[in-house]
């Protein structure tokens, strides 16, 4: 007599106040089968036996050499530096670990069992994550351990409580972070090789992250590190959700391979942005009529329907980014203070067009011509879009922000000399913004979709099919509202306002 075997139930509502024993017995069977291995055990004991004394010696050789030439400074911001290094290295390993706790179960064949069992995919995700972080973070907090003993012992250099707490919590964030983006990984793969190579994902952005946090030890402004501490739990926090977002127990179980399949997936944004957004799939209205009155019928579709309906839709995207883009331009004022021009430096009233052409032309930026300034923009934007895919949506809205901030930073300089910062704004940024900055916004704003549609898929759509939809919608926002508005501004940024400028400011 043959017996079907039934999905597991819903969890009862008093069931949900045991999830931590829940959590709590899966990460104690995935910590017994990590400690068994001893090809990752071993390699973890290494470095946090070894390594440390190794970046002892290293600081003891940094110091006898800085002192010689009397450059103590670079000695003492070394130490702290090493420090960190120290604590993240074990720390490395659990990337390894945790991107085999999905995709090696199911190539060993053991996770069949463990995707029966009746508990829930945070359950699941949480004992997981707390198995792949355990082990490493202990060899971490060991090592650390041992440097400053060995430190303490041979020059007598300890810390101080607010920066080994800091570098602590960067440590303990940092495994948290991969530990959550390689779950991610190992859950939407098929094969521990493809989880490997998906890995370039989480250790480029992690070895970015380094070099900053570097470039800030080494600097000594280790307030900033709370700064970056709380970023990582932003990250975090969304890798995690990403993580029970896209959880799926019969995919797991059901892929087979992984796939690439350029056609379909051209086949499926060529899908999304032709047709009206929200509408059914395969609509075929219009096709009766000649191309060239199908072409002007969708086109009035496109501004009487879909461009609302988008902007309607992704009106919390652009609320988000409007909030940045004002916290970037009172930044920008609040570093006047800082570093403030020399009074006289600058003096507006006596502006001519030669001075004029002078300012703007800065390396940086383009040539005062229409066509130069519209294919810049458009490029920062496209390459916003692009960023916003590897970056959950972060690099897009910095690149927003960081001209913003200039715009801030030279309206506080022109109001500490003297001049009226409205006017300065009224004449210089007005007439071109009123059409770059709403573009620049709503660019921002479905750049972000795209990273936000990563972690948070659309309701009936896998993430791959989300992230096509997305990178549809800011395909047809660009070409149709974005891009005629960065053609209006550049003509204008480039032929009227420095007419407005010299009228009136020119002497």
């Amino acid at each position: 007599m043959s017996r079907t075997v039934e999905p597991p139930r819903p969890m009862a509502p008093g069931r949900q106040r045991s999830n931590f024993k829940v959590v709590r017995i899966i990460a104690r069977r995935e910590l017994r089968d990590t400690v068994r291995d001893w090809r990752i055990v071993s390699p973890i004991l290494i470095l946090t036996l070894l390594f440390p004394w190794l970046m002892n010696w290293t600081a003891q050789t940094a110091i006898e050499f800085v002192q010689k030439r009397e450059a103590a400074i670079i000695g003492e911001r070394l130490i702290p530096f090493l420090l960190m290094i120290v604590g993240f290295f074990p720390i490395s390993f659990s990337l390894v670990i945790a991107l085999e706790t999905f995709v090696g179960e199911k190539e060993r064949h053991s996770i069949e069992p463990l995707l029966a069992m009746p508990i829930t995919d945070l359950e699941l995700y949480l004992g997981k994550m707390i198995a792949a972080t355990a082990l490493p973070l202990l060899g971490s907090l060991l090592g650390i351990g041992v440097y400053l003993g060995g430190l303490y012992l041979s020059i007598g250099w300890a810390p101080s409580w607010s920066l080994f707490l800091q570098i602590l919590t960067l440590n303990i964030l940092s495994a948290l972070v991969m530990v959550s983006g390689a779950v991610v990984v190992s859950s939407q793969t098929t094969s521990v090789r493809a989880a490997n190579l998906l890995a370039s994902f989480i250790i480029v952005p992690m070895a970015i992250l380094i070099q900053v946090e570097s470039v800030v030890m080494f600097w000594g402004n280790y307030h900033a590190l709370w700064s970056i501490s709380v970023g990582l739990v932003v990250v975090m926090l969304i890798l995690v959700r990403m993580g029970v977002k896209t959880f799926n127990r019969e995919e797991i179980l059901g892929r087979e391979i992984d796939e690439l399949n350029l056609a379909r997936t051209w086949q499926l944004f060529r899908q999304f942005f032709v047709q009206p957004p929200g509408g059914r799939p395969g609509s075929r209205a219009g096709r009766q009529a000649s191309p060239p009155l199908r072409l002007l019928h969708w086109l009035g579709r496109v501004y009487r329907h879909d461009l609302p309906f988008l902007l309607r839709r992704n009106w919390m995207p652009m609320a988000i980014v409007l909030l940045f883009v004002i916290v970037a331009a009172g930044i920008g004022w609040a570093y006047v203070a800082r570093y403030p021009l020399p009074q006289g430096m600058l003096r507006l009233e006596e502006l001519s067009e030669q001075e004029f052409e002078a300012l703007s032309n800065v390396s940086f930026l383009p040539a005062l011509k229409t066509e130069s300034i519209f294919a810049h923009n458009v490029e920062v934007l496209l390459l916003a879009g692009l960023a916003a895919v590897v970056s959950l949506g972060v690099f897009a809205i910095l690149l927003l922000m960081v001209p913003i901030a200039l715009v801030g930073f030279f309206a506080g300089q022109v109001a500490w000399l003297g001049y009226s910062p409205l006017t300065f704004l009224a004449t210089f940024i007005l007439p071109h913004g009123l059409f770059e900055i709403p573009a620049a916004v709503v660019a921002t704003a479905f750049a972000l979709r795209i990273g936000a549609s990563v972690t948070a898929p659309r309701e009936g759509l896998t993430v791959g099919e989300g992230l096509v939809a997305a990178m549809a919608d800011f395909a047809k926002v660009f070409l149709f509202l974005v891009a005629p508005l960065l053609l209006v501004a550049a003509f204008v940024e480039a032929n009227l306002t420095p007419q407005i400028v010299l009228w009136a400011y020119g002497g």
